[in-house]
């Protein structure tokens, strides 16, 4: 069977370039496997004669790069674990979920009142984020969702930090925070419990995979932060130098969220050039703020500068609800030294970004067909006029030889001596 050696690029360094070697019916199984995305993907044709002929494989060899290129562009494709352990097996071989269950049966072991029903499988997109249903041994009828995740690289709280700060999250009650029953976390990876919510999420309701609607919608997964865990859009808001703050992160965010709750998808390139008829011009000038050019360029709205849109100036809230949270001063000074290094830690990569493109542009440029003419052009005019300057201090010196041999025989004269008789004028006299 032909093996194909295909370029994987993640990231802007060379450290995360490398080239793997698939069969093409590794594609094909891969190809099948995401079917369930409904997208169409660029496969090249399966061809039963003349499969091994040299015109045919290197044709195919263009093809199933641009595929891979196609799959590792997308957002949604790249992030899915069948295509991280396709372009990159002895990273992602392990079970996750077996891992997170040896690592949830140590919590229990000084919490004896939980039981883990099941995984699972079909909920979020981290691979080394799990969930498991849930129940308490005295009140099996109450279910319940467990969340488990290895920390990120922008957990920067000191490991008493983040302990103290996970398990305040059960104290938090907010009328649009989903409750947690329950968390914990230790020097590696922490866990939390909440209600299971049995008609799903906000994201089922927009892609319509439950029929009934969910409860308003809560947000989840705050702890996602504290664990230093990347988010969801940072290949977006990691290419532009002004989402240079956690404020504005979210905001962006925001605006990729509301954009798929208007039209039911998200957006197919970021920034957004022109937006389709939406529900209300209100919700367009918000998105418009947000993920237009200019928007890249002047850098983000605040949220208070958000509120004051028409979108949500109208918006009186009425929950009687009353927010509490209480944390700690010395906890408050670790969370604000953490954002500032989280920030620090994206504003580098973003320079990262930026000089990469940069070399990248020079070296497109340079090796433009016009680029090329250009340099010919340049290389003959040199090439002419080192010939010439060549010729000419050749002439010169040629000259000056001539200039040095018959000063040599001539005798010295000065203005005041007399000019001597030639030797014809001797001769004849």
């Amino acid at each position: 069977m032909q093996e194909y050696i295909i370029r994987v690029q993640r990231g802007v360094s060379a450290e995360n370039s490398w080239q793997i070697v698939r069969r093409y019916s590794d594609f094909d199984l891969l190809n099948n496997s995401l079917q369930i995305s409904t997208l169409s993907l660029p496969l090249p044709p399966k061809k039963l004669i003349g499969n091994m002929e040299r015109e045919f494989i290197a044709e195919r060899q263009k093809g199933l790069q641009a595929y891979l290129d196609v799959i590792t562009t997308h957002h949604i494709l790249s992030n899915c674990e069948l295509v991280k352990k396709f372009l990159d097996p002895n990273s992602y071989s392990v079970n996750y979920t077996e891992i997170a269950l040896q690592h949830v049966s140590m919590f229990f072991r000084s919490e004896p009142k939980w039981e883990v029903v099941e995984p699972l499988k079909d909920i979020g997109w981290r691979i080394r984020k799990k969930y498991f249903l849930m129940k308490i041994k005295n009140q099996p009828k109450e279910r319940l969702m467990l969340s488990w995740a290895d920390l990120g690289p922008d957990k920067y709280l000191s490991d008493k930090d983040l302990q103290y700060a996970v398990k305040l999250l059960s104290s938090c009650s907010h009328p649009y925070i989903y409750k947690i029953t329950f968390a914990t976390a230790n020097e590696s990876s922490a866990l939390v419990i909440r209600p299971f919510s049995e008609k799903g999420t906000l994201k089922d309701l927009i892609y319509k995979v439950r029929s009934a609607p969910p409860p308003p919608c809560k947000l989840l997964d705050l702890e996602n932060s504290l664990l230093g865990l990347p988010s969801f859009y940072r290949s977006y808001f990691s290419q532009f130098r002004k989402i240079n703050t956690l404020e504005g992160v979210d905001v962006h965010c925001f605006g990729h969220l509301l954009y798929e709750m208007t039209y039911g998808r998200p957006p197919d390139t970021i920034p957004v050039d022109s937006f389709p008829p939406a529900p209300s011009v209100f919700v367009v000038s918000v998105l418009e703020s947000i993920l237009t050019c200019e928007a890249m360029k002047n850098g983000m709205p605040t949220v208070s500068r958000l509120l004051q849109m028409p979108l949500f100036s109208d918006v009186l809230l009425t929950n009687s609800e009353k927010p509490q949270f209480k944390i700690p001063t010395k906890l408050k000074e670790a969370l604000k030294t953490s954002k500032e290094c989280t920030e620090k830690r994206l504003t580098e990569e973003q320079k990262l970004i930026h000089q990469h493109r940069r070399l990248t542009r020079a070296q497109s440029h340079h090796g433009s067909e016009e680029e090329k003419k250009k340099r010919k052009i340049l290389a003959r005019k040199k090439s002419k006029r080192s010939a010439y300057e060549s010729g000419e201090e050749h002439s010169a010196k040629y000259s000056n030889s001539n200039n040095s041999g018959s000063g040599a025989s001539s005798p010295l004269t000065s203005p005041s001596s007399p000019t001597p008789p030639s030797t014809a004028e001797h001769a004849s006299f």
